[in-house]
């Protein structure tokens, strides 16, 4: 009689992000789907457990008077409201409110997270750094649990986090972009910064790459850098097929933290062999 195998033990810990236990390091967004239910079953491909809905800009009901609230399942789902389009600190603190408010008729447990966005202007989606240092301070003292999407400036993701925000979300390269990470050194200086001891951090806050991710090759990029999850929404709803790219996006994520957790091995200038030579029978034709 053979015995059971015993239960595989998990090859990771689970992200936990203001004092909540996410299911997924995947973060997607709601936005820019040719319709609803390409967009939930894209999400459902994702494997996410929180999505991101744009207070202001989010159309909730489209043209045939379908809800987007009624294509993401609130028992399964944990809703980001984000406050993309705001260019003022003032107005991205009042529209934080807003998504409190309807999180908050819909019994939603993210009805105290916003993802903070600050932008500088409309033609490069550049954070405003000033801005989202200000609305980040405001936020923290309104209850907030805030998500801060920022540039790869390490100094100034510095400053968000010890302004209060629960998670630094550092962008690989402009919203919307598809160029990947641009400066993986300075996405390794931000992790460095906000947690090692020495500069005041902790190994547990987490950093979640957001904005510019193309495909699933980047998401990989960012996790192997130690990244704690990644952020994303156009390089799934602008793929030609969504669905199978949140299949890879998921994949992606997946492979590329195991990566940074397994140690990759340090790249050589010249090769080293895979056996060892000591040992080797050697043969001399004729002998």
């Amino acid at each position: 009689m053979t015995t059971p195998a015993s239960p595989a033990k998990p090859l990771d810990a689970p992200l936990v992000v203001a004092g909540r236990t996410l299911a997924s390091r995947l973060i997607v967004g709601t936005g820019k789907y040719k319709d609803f239910p390409t967009m939930q079953a894209a999400l459902d491909a994702s494997g996410a457990s929180v999505v991101t809905v744009a207070v202001r800009r989010e159309r909730l009901y489209n043209d045939k008077g379908q809800s987007l609230l009624d294509f993401i399942d609130l028992k399964r789902y944990t809703i980001l409201p984000n406050t993309a389009g705001c260019f003022t600190a003032d107005d991205a603190v009042r529209v934080s409110m807003l998504g409190r408010e309807l999180l908050d008729q819909l019994n939603n447990p993210g009805k105290e997270w916003v993802k903070l966005e600050v932008l500088g202007d409309k033609k490069t989606l550049l954070p405003d750094p000033v801005g989202t240092l200000d609305a980040c301070r405001q936020l923290v003292k309104e209850g907030f649990k805030v998500l801060c999407y920022t540039s790869d400036d390490p100094i100034m993701a510095q400053r968000l986090r010890d302004a209060g925000a629960a998670s630094v979300m550092p962008a690989g390269s402009p919203i919307g972009s598809g160029q990947g990470v641009l400066n993986p050194n300075n996405i390794r200086l931000i992790l460095e910064l906000l947690k090692s001891k020495e500069h005041g951090g902790s190994p547990d806050f987490p950093v979640i790459v957001d904005a510019g991710v193309g495909t699933a090759s980047d998401i990989v990029i960012a996790m192997e850098l130690g990244a704690d999850g990644v952020l994303l929404n156009t390089g799934i709803a602008h793929a030609a097929d969504p669905v199978k790219m949140a299949h890879a996006m998921r994949h992606g994520l997946e492979a590329g933290r195991l990566a940074y957790l397994a140690g990759r091995i340090p790249k050589r200038l010249y090769a080293t062999a895979s056996s060892p030579w000591t040992g080797v029978i050697s043969y001399i034709p004729g002998e």
